[in-house]
């Protein structure tokens, strides 16, 4: 997409992948980035990080504050919407505080973006909103509907809304790779809540091209589903245990796995596209389109009708441990 002299808002820059599509469209020679969260010092640590640079505004505020988005969002022309809270087991022990941030946040962030004549905005989602068992995909769930049902109301030349749903980003904050690793040099044992879970999983890299990608192909109310590779939690550990103890010289075999068993909340497996949702859908290279309402049933001769059927880490083959391995390996995660 070509973001030349383009001004753009990314709200959540300062975590894992808002820091990648910052520095990733940083490079399209843009007007202006405007970098929006309410951490101070993650912000200075990314100014550190990427240098000083006059294109870059950093911006402390809260998705929670629609006068502060409204500011934010003064003359921009594109917005990424990254900000959530997102760890299952916070969001399921402070349920209005999730829905005050994703679901109250999104709401801001839609009408903060009307409001100023934003050309579009791209909401990241999460395979958990997909038939939700817990609270942080339930409001990211309403905040996937919000982001849909605002192109009810959208009228010639207004601003496109549209949302892309993926998995679990490899090294990001939260992942269970760094946890791993922590894990075996303090405790000398990995906790596991179930060996035969599944679980989406894809590069940072990935995770960050398409999202842009999803800038650029949005009309208005989809969904964008990003295909991506689907791991065995076993084999992942199996092998963070095999590297991390080479590395580090400790005898792998005084490593032990414990079962935990699922959380409340948590699923063996994760959807990213409902049957239903598949029966409309056209499928890319690379991902799903799921339509908004007002595309339902409007035919893309440049595009291929989906197969209809559930796209879940349940009936998608893992990969393999040498992939699984060599995929670790070029992330330099291993």
């Amino acid at each position: 997409m070509d973001f030349t002299q383009k001004k753009l808002l990314i709200i959540g820059g300062t975590g894992t992948i808002g820091k990648s599509i910052v520095q990733s469209v940083m490079k399209k020679n843009p007007q202006v980035i405007k970098i929006f969260s309410r951490d101070e010092y993650k912000q200075q640590l990314l100014r550190h990080e990427i240098g000083n640079n006059d294109k870059l505004h950093f911006i402390i505020g809260d998705i929670r504050d629609y006068d502060s988005l409204f500011a934010a969002m003064q003359d921009i022309d594109y917005v990424f919407h990254l900000a959530a809270m997102k760890h299952v087991d916070t969001c399921e022990q402070n349920p209005y505080e999730a829905v005050r941030t994703n679901v109250n946040g999104t709401n801001n962030v839609i009408r903060a973006a009307i409001s100023q004549n934003v050309k579009k905005v791209v909401f990241t989602s999460s395979d958990k909103a997909v038939s939700p068992t817990n609270t942080y995909g339930a409001t990211k769930l309403i905040a996937e509907r919000l982001i849909s049902s605002a192109e009810y109301g959208r009228t010639s030349g207004r601003t496109i809304f549209a949302s892309v749903r993926f998995g679990n980003v490899m090294g990001s904050r939260g992942s269970v790779i760094p946890l791993f690793k922590e894990q075996i040099l303090v405790n000398q044992k990995i906790t596991m809540t179930d060996e035969n879970m599944t679980r989406f999983m894809m590069s940072l890299n990935q995770a960050t091209q398409l999202t842009i990608k999803a800038m650029k192909e949005a009309k208005g109310g989809e969904v964008f589903v990003l295909k991506m590779p689907v791991i065995k939690l076993v084999d992942l550990a199996n092998i963070i245990i095999e590297e991390t103890c080479e590395k580090y010289g400790i005898n792998s075999e005084g490593i032990s796995v414990e079962v935990m068993g699922l959380r409340p909340g948590e699923k063996m497996y994760e959807e990213l596209m409902t049957y239903d949702e598949s029966k409309e859908a056209w499928e890319l290279s690379d991902m799903y389109i799921i339509p908004g309402v007002s595309n339902l049933g409007v035919r893309d001769s440049n595009r291929i009708k989906c197969t209809p059927g559930t796209y879940s880490s349940r009936s998608q083959e893992p990969l393999s441990m040498n992939e699984l391995r060599a995929l670790l390996e070029k992330e330099d995660l291993i």
